[in-house]
């Protein structure tokens, strides 16, 4: 059986009892003072640096993007960020203007959702960078998959509107 652990209010008692009292004081209080940061966190530990590091990486992102991406992918993120679009106009018009008929807000938003999810499908098909895994499915393959589904989620909100 493991021997019992001591709380530390006895812990430190019994220390002040072995040593003197300066050094019982000196060894508690260097134990709640910070320590000064390394060399190698002192990037963090600046508002301004971190801003600009952050600032940096997202420029970074941003031109690797508009460089290594082809025009199709970034064609189908615009779809998809404008499908965002629409839904939060969706939902913050059901929060602010009321939502008296449930029903067609839930098929608006619906229709918005899963055709999110159909394109987000449709851009890691043709993502060139996913070719491996998808290499048995040509773009028009999976673009044909797209709109057939697309078809059957407008069929099945519209009906749902009544």
């Amino acid at each position: 059986m493991a021997p019992k652990r001591q709380p530390a209010s006895s812990t430190l008692q019994s220390q002040s009892q072995s040593q003197p009292q300066s050094t019982a004081t000196s060894s508690l209080t260097s134990a709640f003072t910070p320590t000064k940061p390394s060399s190698s966190s002192t990037a963090y530990s600046s508002r301004p640096n971190a801003v600009t590091d952050a600032q940096q990486i997202l420029d970074g992102l941003w031109r690797n993007y508009l460089k290594e991406t082809p025009q199709r992918v970034k064609l189908i993120d615009t779809f998809m960020a404008f499908l965002v679009l629409v839904g939060g106009i969706q939902f913050l018009y059901a929060v602010v203007g009321g939502n008296y008929p449930f029903n067609a807000f839930l098929s608006g938003f619906g229709a918005t959702v899963g055709q999110f999810v159909l394109t987000a499908s449709l851009r890691i098909q043709c993502n060139p960078q996913n070719r491996k895994e998808f290499e048995s499915i040509s773009h028009e393959r999976a673009f044909a998959d797209f709109v057939l589904g697309s078809l059957i989620l407008h069929f099945f909100c519209v009906n749902f509107v009544n």
